[in-house]
């Protein structure tokens, strides 16, 4: 799992399928394609190399003009980092947990020594549903207070100080899971000293009280970094994912564990493709994994065609069925119990002729809806009714 899927699924923790699809790390995009529903989403190749290229100038001369970039959206009075005073630690190791332990050790190190540094693509884990989910942030800056901010870097524009709400959004969320998992390797380094102020700690944005010691926090404002009025130059904004770290948090909370999701599935259920020696053409009968698939319940809503592979064929399934969910969860909450397409039709047109409420607050409703549109149909003799 990726920080963009785990945000992903904690938007919609009820879905086990999802769950247990990333848990188990199958390909979902393949396994969509191979059921006749391809993913209609992603990022093109030109894309991805723009977006590469545009981080690769942020990140140029050792991050020097990022940290600068982070220090002048800060505006907190503190010293601005000078030439050659930004450390780099190298973070290579062999394997995730290998990356992974090289990364705390780099942030506690850079933590006690007082100065800017800048960890390129560190490796963070994170305890998702028992299973632990390896994510790479595209920077983490240390502060000489010892704070840490998350720095996201994304190639769409950022016209006239603001971007498309809807993508900083996304990476406000994306960003959350990343924090969510720094603070785990926070807790590990160092607290407050007793007595110290630790509200501002916790804020993530005050030094440490005079004569206290450096303590690990990460700061719940992180920057965005996205290239200026569609050129090349970079610009950024600092972007509050307290609210988003709070949803994240209590989200993922929810998840049933993996091992618990895979216990209820038939006997020798599997996602396997059977691939062909050429690892492209699956050679599973559609029949059989459209059958695995469906032994995993899901929690589809129209909102997921933007962040699941399988979104796709869960809609049509949910189409197929009459479940409400397809016309979004505003839709599904608001007719309570009625759970299907059939059941709302049959309160809607079920009215009596004295017109004699049910005490049911949603037939009541769908009722008068319906009343209300025959109305309106028969005062336009020309119109066509909606079938």
């Amino acid at each position: 799992m990726d920080a963009r899927a785990l945000a992903a699924l904690a938007a919609n923790p009820g879905c086990r399928r999802r769950a247990l699809l990333d848990g188990a790390g199958v390909d979902k995009g393949a396994l969509a394609s191979a059921l006749g529903a391809p993913a209609n989403f992603g990022q093109s190749q030109f894309a991805h190399q723009r977006g590469n290229s545009f981080e690769a100038r942020v990140k140029a001369d050792g991050g020097a003009d990022l940290v600068r970039l982070l220090h002048e959206r800060l505006r907190d009075g503190s010293e601005a980092p000078g030439p050659g005073t930004v450390a780099t630690p190298d973070l290579t190791a062999p394997g995730p947990q290998g990356r992974t332990a090289r990364t705390a050790l780099a942030l506690r190190e850079a933590t006690e020594a007082g100065r800017w540094a800048l960890l390129d693509h560190p490796m963070v884990s994170l305890d998702v549903a028992g299973s632990p989910a390896f994510l790479e942030p595209d920077a983490v800056v240390v502060h000489p207070d010892g704070s840490w901010t998350v720095v996201e870097i994304k190639s769409f524009p950022m016209v006239d100080g603001s971007a498309d709400p809807a993508k900083v959004g996304a990476a406000a969320r994306q960003s959350a899971v990343y924090t969510l998992a720094l603070e785990r390797v926070a807790s590990m380094i160092g607290r407050p000293p007793e007595g110290g102020d630790d509200t501002a700690a916790r804020e993530g944005s005050a030094t440490p009280a005079k004569g206290a010691s450096v303590w690990a926090r990460v700061r719940h404002h992180v920057l965005l970094v996205c290239p200026k009025d569609f050129s090349n130059l970079p610009t950024a904004e600092m972007v509050d994912v307290r609210k988003q770290l709070a949803v994240t948090r209590r989200q993922l909370d929810r998840l049933t564990r993996i091992e618990d999701i895979a216990a209820t599935l038939p006997e020798g259920t599997t996602f396997d493709l059977r691939l062909t020696d050429d690892g492209r053409t699956p050679t599973r009968p559609v029949e059989e994994l459209t059958a695995a698939v469906e032994a995993v319940d899901a929690a589809y809503a129209p909102e997921c065609l933007s962040t699941c592979e399988l979104a796709a064929h869960c809609r049509t399934r949910s189409r197929a069925a009459g479940r409400v969910e397809a016309l979004g969860r505003g839709v599904r909450g608001e007719l309570g119990g009625l759970t299907t397409m059939d059941a709302v039709l049959t309160a809607a047109m079920g009215r009596p002729a004295d017109d004699t409420p049910t005490g049911d607050p949603t037939v009541d409703a769908l009722r008068r809806a319906a009343a209300l549109r025959a109305e309106a149909l028969a005062s336009r003799p020309e119109a066509v009714a909606c079938r």
